[in-house]
């Protein structure tokens, strides 16, 4: 039955990519990939883990669909090892879910039917597997058909003729080869394995510091007096810094793009610099005995002080982004420095909750990992093509056409919806309605398993028309 089914998922594998690009063959192939890992793995569903990150991945297929954005797609795929590695083992951090996806998509066949002898140092195939019985089974009565057919020809001028007749042409090797391919996918998957030394170090790695038993007092009194004061002279630093910041951000007079593109790429690159420099020196001050200290609280308010100072110097960054995109118009640039500030804002308050609560470096690691798969995942909702034509043409004080007719044709309606109430040259407007002609031919050319959203859309708007 796992082999029959297994094979009925690899054919249906080839039917949905051979040849094909990605489109509703994404999100119909991530509910094969649901069934067959539901089927097999009946246990690892009741876990609450699993059935979000299945969720998840339903959600991915259905915004890929939606959207058929390169970023939906990666989002997909991101899922799709995270799905796999919560039912290999649902406990880890998300990090293990993905190499252990990864790994089972790549290796699990040969994990699963090959073992290592550890004594002898040798790797054998398990006892259930006979790989030279299955190729004399297969190989010998091929060999001697072949011989007997050749045989049979000169012998006979009629055989010969029949033989002569048939033709292999139908048969596709590449389509085959697909199928194979998606065999060993889906049979790699149907029972998820793990990395075991990284799950197990993982499974056994808490959140929480614990505290030493021996600790010097001298060397923790030390230390706290270094970070005491590096962390004083720093906040006086970065107060005066964002003083200045805001007064050039009140008094300033030149809004042009040189200008204000100036201030925001040296203010990220300022915001990049500190904040790493910021999260490395607090890590290092609390990695360890000075969580402990009975004497911290003052480098701990210091500490607290210069993350709550970086935040205000992000807000100082985002108002800055926000006004170059007032003035000039949204590009996927300036959306980045955004989406930056929110990892880095992200970063910094878990480096609080670390210090508050005397965590590890591993917490740290586990909730920005999940912090940044969230942060993909509403990214991918976002048809930011359109996004950025939209607000552009409806709020931005300027912007480039080039640039939205350069973007992907995903924007290819609305431009062509909005071109006659735009202030632009008879030449825009030409190559606009060609990049919505050309999009309206891709979205017709497209065969079924390429399909997404905007070819029901075109549909209803032709059915509409007529």
């Amino acid at each position: 039955m796992k082999h029959i089914l297994i094979g009925i998922a690899a054919i249906l594998f080839s039917i949905l990519f051979y040849e094909q690009r990605i489109g509703l063959n994404l999100s119909i192939f991530s509910l094969a990939t649901i069934a067959i890992l539901a089927f097999y793995n009946p246990k690892a569903f009741k876990n609450r883990y699993t059935i979000i990150h299945t969720i998840l991945y339903i959600a991915t297929a259905i915004v890929a669909f939606m959207q058929h954005s390169y970023i939906s797609i990666i989002a997909n795929c991101v899922a799709f090892f995270t799905l796999i590695g919560a039912v290999s083992e649902g406990k880890t951090s998300i990090y293990v879910y993905w190499l252990n996806g990864l790994y089972t998509s790549i290796a699990g066949f040969f994990h699963r039917n090959f073992e290592v002898n550890d004594d002898v140092e040798k790797v054998s195939l398990k006892k259930d597997i006979d790989i030279i019985h299955l190729t004399k089974l297969i190989g010998i009565p091929l060999v001697f058909i072949v011989v007997f057919i050749l045989l049979y020809k000169n012998g006979n001028p009629m055989f010969n003729n029949l033989v002569s007749k048939i033709s292999f042409e139908f048969i596709n090797v590449q389509w085959i080869l697909f199928c194979v391919l998606g065999y060993y996918l889906f049979s790699n998957i149907s029972k998820p394995i793990i990395v075991e030394s990284a799950t197990l170090a993982d499974l056994n790695t808490k959140n929480e510091l614990v505290k030493p038993d021996d600790v010097s007092e001298e060397k923790l009194k030390k230390e706290k007096q270094l970070g005491t004061t590096l962390l004083g002279l720093l906040n006086l630093l970065i107060v005066l810094y964002i003083i200045t910041d805001i007064a050039s951000l009140i008094i300033g007079e030149d809004t042009s793009a040189p200008t204000l593109s100036s201030l925001v790429h040296n203010g990220i690159y300022t915001l990049i610099a500190s904040i790493v420099i910021a999260i490395v020196i607090i890590l290092y001050f609390f990695r360890g005995n000075l969580n402990f200290y009975t004497e911290n609280r003052t480098l701990k308010n210091l500490t607290f002080l210069w993350i709550f100072l970086n935040i205000i110097l992000i807000a100082l960054i985002a108002i800055k982004n926000q006004n170059y995109i007032t003035s000039f118009g949204l590009t996927y640039k300036r959306i980045g420095v955004h989406i930056y500030i929110l990892l880095t804002l992200a970063g910094l308050i878990t480096t609080f909750l670390k210090v508050l609560n005397i965590k590890n470096m591993v917490f740290l690691f586990r909730r920005n990992t999940q912090i940044a798969f969230i942060v993909l995942i509403l990214m991918s909702t976002i048809n930011w093509d359109q996004t950025i034509t939209a607000y552009n043409l409806k709020h931005a004080n300027g912007f480039d056409v080039n640039y939205l007719i350069n973007l992907s044709n995903r924007n290819a309606i609305l431009l062509n919806d909005k071109k006659d109430a735009l202030s632009i040259s008879e030449s825009d407007k030409n190559r606009i309605s060609t990049k919505y002609r050309t999009y309206m031919i891709t979205l017709r050319q497209r065969d079924w398993q390429e399909w997404s959203y905007e070819n029901f859309l075109i549909e209803d708007n032709n059915s509409n028309s007529e």
